[in-house]
């Protein structure tokens, strides 16, 4: 029977400390090759220093890091950066100023300069600047230089990208295009791409699979539509949007609220639990009657609350409410214009299948 081929590539209990505290904390992940992988998670979690020992700029205390199934660090290994086929980009584009749009994507080539030539072209074909060879980097805009900078880390044919928010510096009206013009080109060469960001709509709009990290750590990993709808706790679920948060003492693995009874499974009775619902998943019907909206299986019991403020925010509304209960406060959004006046009465209603609950963390 044969074996499957081994991740492009696999790094395993990858550990770095820094004055006594662990910066990067037991890491593990694998990509395939035409595979983008995003390392998502806020500022100072560790990112990129994971990116620095897989480069090869820094080395780790612990761990091992393989290429196509080939040790390139740890366990008395530590191949030099230039030797491990690994590609980089990073956010300021770092181009050679003196040196033309062709000299900079073939200047790690080797070989004689008519196939560094031709590979240069091919690739300046390939992002879009065919006729920008002779140019240099300052004649060109932001995004055409981040193109340039593609090119060039792709030349010499690497088995692994590593981008470390390569598409921060450039303008919103351009950075989907771009984005979706690399994740092309990248996957047409087959690399497997390890991608840093601290954007969640960039890793959901990228990502084959988003390994989300915390503290050093990575807490969950998967697709991203399993991390956005299987959260692993409430910052996992923070982490990606707006949330509302209603807490609830559990009994008999129920909990009570205004809107209902949620179940709470394993929580020992008297324990305090999360209810996180996100503001788009929060129903909206007018007190017309005056006594609200009959509850439905669905969507549990309605509970009032007073509209606080409402703005239009382009593509939804944002309307937040001061509820009935222990004054507390909840978001909702809706598509399209729904400005209601401060004041209005409305009832609001959860949905049971998109709540989350957490026990409590604090």
């Amino acid at each position: 029977m044969l074996q499957p081929p081994p991740p492009r590539l696999d790094v395993r209990n990858l550990v770095r400390t820094f004055q006594g505290k662990r910066v990067v904390d037991d890491v593990s992940l694998q990509v395939k090759p035409g595979e983008v992988t995003c390392l998502l998670g806020p500022s100072g979690c560790g990112k990129s220093t994971t990116l620095r020992i897989i480069a090869g700029v820094d080395q780790q205390d612990s761990g091992i890091l393989f290429v196509d199934g080939e040790p390139v660090s740890g366990d008395g290994t530590h191949m030099p950066p230039e030797n491990r086929s690994i590609g980089l980009m990073f956010q300021d584009f770092a181009l050679f100023p003196h040196l033309s749009v062709e000299d900079n994507v073939s200047f790690g080539l080797h070989g004689p300069k008519s196939k560094k030539r031709a590979r240069a072209g091919e690739l300046l074909e390939r992002v879009g600047l065919a006729g920008f060879a002779k140019k240099f980097p300052h004649e060109l805009s932001g995004g055409e230089q981040q193109r340039v900078a593609l090119a060039r880390a792709l030349a010499p044919r690497p088995r692994v990208m590593l981008m470390d928010e390569p598409f921060s510096g450039l303008d919103n009206r351009l950075r989907d295009g771009i984005r979706d013009d690399t994740l092309e080109v990248l996957k047409e060469e087959g690399t497997a791409v390890l991608l840093v960001t601290h954007e969640p709509d960039e890793a959901m709009r990228m990502a084959d699979s988003i390994a989300l990290m915390r503290s050093g750590k990575i807490v969950q990993q998967g697709a991203p539509y399993n991390i956005y709808n299987a959260p692993v706790d409430k910052s996992a679920a923070a982490f990606f949007s707006d949330v509302n948060e209603i807490r609830g003492e559990v009994q008999g693995a129920l909990t009570q609220t205004p809107f209902g009874d949620f179940l709470a499974p394993g929580v020992p009775d008297g324990g305090v639990v999360d209810i996180i619902i996100r503001p788009q998943h929060l129903r909206i019907d007018f007190d017309r009657a005056g006594e609200g909206p009959r509850p439905t299986p669905q969507d549990g019991t309605p509970a009032r609350g007073t509209v606080q403020r409402a703005r239009y925010m382009g593509r939804e509304s944002l309307v937040e409410f001061r509820m009935d209960f222990e004054d507390q406060i909840l978001k909702a959004t809706v598509p399209g214009v729904f400005l209601p006046k401060p004041g209005t009465v409305l009832w609001l209603s959860m949905r049971r299948d998109r709540c989350f609950v957490f026990p409590a963390s604090d």
